[in-house]
């Protein structure tokens, strides 16, 4: 079976997502019962939810929206990934209340459309520091060229485990190598680092992409971390603008070809159960 570890549940009636008026194609509800169909059909057991970057006042009623979805008789959610927002002064209360939430698995500030300085602020990097020792990770979601400032978090932080969403969000489509593929290799040296094998489709060509498109990325991203450190997602619904959460299913089963089922299962749930204690 297949543990999820990025589903997004978007719920515009119930919280408020300012980037999506930017996203057209996502720009819309994307219900936790329209995944749970999928899910199910394509073998996932449990799923942890990904923060969808609300607006910040609403970062804890969106934890809370979630609990609510856990609680229900069946479901898939087993834990939650919260938004956080470290460059703020009230981020240690913030720290102290999620933690004594048996929902929440680790935290995440999205970095990817943010200034680089951001992770730079003094305050930030404090309080990435403060997250030390407290059992939750950190998911890092940066661009290609953005991976030297996972380094540096990574490095100030070494009993602090991170979480590099979506392969480091290589640029598929265009080809782009560099400077994803050295920057993956080095960010890979830190052991406190472990990548998440999601997303990717949304990189490719939407319209011609097969299993051996996603395969460059995906390999160098494993052998990279090692079979110990790699966990799967689907990052449903982006997923959606590459052809889906069962075209994404049906493509790492294919990539796994030849891979043994230990490392299978170590990608696939087994990692997923250790790091979240799930």
């Amino acid at each position: 079976m297949i543990i999820d570890t990025h589903l997004h549940v978007i719920d515009p009636w119930v919280l408020d997502y300012p980037w999506l008026a930017d996203v057209p194609a996502l720009n819309q509800a994307w219900p936790y019962a329209a995944y749970e169909l999928e899910a199910r059909r394509a073998g996932i057991s449990r799923t942890l939810h990904m923060e969808v970057d609300v607006a910040p006042k609403r970062i804890e009623d969106e934890t809370n929206y979630i609990e609510t979805l856990a609680e229900r008789p069946g479901s898939l959610i087993a834990g939650a990934i919260a938004s956080c927002r470290p460059e703020g002064p009230g981020f240690a209360a913030y720290l102290d209340r999620q933690q004594h939430s048996p929902l929440i698995k680790g935290f995440r500030r999205v970095l990817h459309v943010m200034p680089d300085e951001l992770s730079a602020q003094p305050l930030f990097r404090e309080n990435i520091v403060r997250m030390s020792g407290s059992g939750l990770t950190f998911d890092l979601c940066v661009l290609p060229q953005q991976l030297t400032n996972a380094m540096a978090l990574a490095d100030l932080a070494p009993d602090l485990t991170f979480i590099l969403d979506h392969c480091g969000v290589p640029d598929i489509k265009g080809d782009a190598r560099q400077p994803w593929h050295d920057n993956i290799t080095e960010l890979a040296k830190r052991p406190n680092v472990v990548a998440k094998i999601s997303g990717v489709v949304a990189y490719a060509d939407p319209e011609t992409w097969i299993a051996d498109t996603l395969r460059p990325w995906v390999e160098h991203t494993i052998s990279s971390f090692g079979w110990d450190r790699v966990v799967w997602g689907s990052d449903w619904p982006v997923c959606t603008l590459g052809g889906g959460l069962l075209a994404w299913v049906a493509a790492t089963h294919a990539l796994l070809e030849g891979a043994s089922m230990d490392e299978k299962q170590k990608l696939l749930c087994g990692n997923a159960k250790r790091i979240w204690s799930l």
